[in-house]
């Protein structure tokens, strides 16, 4: 079965998605490593699924300085979704960590795919509730747990980016200077020797 509708499947409960009538609002494509799929300043006209690799979503501060705001793995999605909705110019970059295949839906077929499908419908507020629960909880742990805390709930929860992210890109993520990151790698690694 394809990844797109297993994930639906799991996401809604609904265990007969139309394949036939979702798909063809989509088109596959791949990426290679450090490819951009849309930059910060140009039109959004994609919304991604993850079939295999990693994204990001980054913006560079008034010092060129890289703030990754959301990654994303196989089976979730990414985009700037005010640019996205509005037409209006991203206010961030998206980047391929590894080389990515996703499938893509432009704005259109968005709009006429949560029209025909009503399952569509559903999938995505659960998406979204998922998405906003989860960027409150990191604002949450951020803001209250002391940084060494937070690192070893993030890698305890989310083993795949501790090996699959670089940790510079990391470290933005976290809130964390790359050094401070590699000191806190350190003093775990020495604490399970």
């Amino acid at each position: 079965m394809h990844p797109l509708i297993q994930h639906i499947q799991r996401i809604t409960g609904v265990r007969e998605a139309a394949e036939a009538s979702i798909l063809p609002f989509f088109e596959t494509c791949s990426f290679r490593k450090k490819a951009f799929l849309l930059e910060e300043g140009h039109h959004c006209h994609a919304y991604f699924f993850v079939i295999r690799g990693c994204l990001r979503l980054f913006f560079a501060d008034q010092n060129g300085i890289e703030q990754t705001m959301q990654f994303a793995l196989e089976h979730w999605w990414m985009t700037d979704l005010e640019a996205f909705r509005s037409g209006r110019r991203s206010a961030y970059s998206i980047q391929a960590l590894e080389a990515t295949e996703v499938m893509i839906i432009g704005p259109e077929n968005y709009s006429r795919m949560l029209d025909e499908v009503p399952l569509m419908e559903k999938y995505f507020r659960r998406v979204y509730e998922r998405a906003y629960a989860a960027s409150l909880l990191r604002v949450q742990m951020i803001s209250r747990m002391p940084k060494h805390e937070f690192y070893e709930l993030f890698e305890s929860k989310y083993p795949d980016f501790i090996q699959r992210v670089p940790q510079k890109i990391l470290a933005s993520f976290l809130g964390f200077t790359p050094e401070y990151l590699s000191e806190l790698r350190k003093k775990r690694t020495e604490k399970k020797r």
